[in-house]
């Protein structure tokens, strides 16, 4: 088989997708493109995993703030009043500590999935990660309609269903960091996909 066949890329389901029950739909979307999943657990990660998950460099941290004050402009919201200044540098470690606490507050699924660019695809299924901004027929599209003004008022991370790796590179070391260097990667043949 190629190696173009064998791309694979990291899936987690957050805990908005376990509790509402979506983990067969997300699983039956990605088989029904001819992806194969060829890794998957539920688990409750720790905090410790999920703080090691995100990014701690001080430039994504400021990028989170000021993805935050964009939104507050776009609204025509009061950054000042609920986060107590308007500097990204500072908004941004509270932000990411709201992605924290909403990672941890349920089980999550985590897969491996394979096939024809499957990092492409996959984050074609899934959708934008805002949203209310997802076509209907993508996972996000149908199952939520979260918004960040909402999410930033309401002092929590966007459910958002499903986070899915962006580029083969991160796709690589959240595979690792999930499931180890040498991840139970299931080699198997599906019916009309791999003849």
């Amino acid at each position: 088989m190629s190696a173009l066949k064998k791309e694979q890329t990291f899936v987690l389901i957050k805990p908005d997708g376990v509790r509402k029950g979506l983990t067969g739909e997300i699983i039956r979307r990605f088989e029904q493109r001819d992806l194969k999943i060829v890794a998957i657990e539920m688990f409750q990660p720790t905090r410790e995993q999920i703080d090691n998950h995100y990014p701690k460099d001080s430039a994504w941290i400021t990028r989170l703030g000021e993805k935050t004050l964009a939104t507050y402009q776009k609204y025509n919201l009061d950054a000042e009043s609920d986060f107590g200044t308007t500097e990204a540098a500072k908004i941004g470690p509270e932000i990411r500590n709201w992605l924290i606490n909403y990672m941890i507050s349920a089980p999550l699924v985590r897969m491996v999935v394979q096939g024809i660019h499957a990092v492409d695809v996959v984050r074609k299924i899934a959708g934008p990660t805002m949203p209310y901004l997802a076509d209907m027929g993508t996972i996000r599209g149908d199952f939520s309609i979260d918004s960040p003004a909402i999410a930033n008022k309401e002092k929590r991370a966007i459910a958002n269903i499903l986070h899915c790796s962006e580029t083969p590179e991160e796709a690589q070391h959240e595979i690792n960091h999930w499931f180890g260097k040498n991840p139970p990667i299931f080699d198997y043949r599906r019916f009309g996909v791999d003849e």
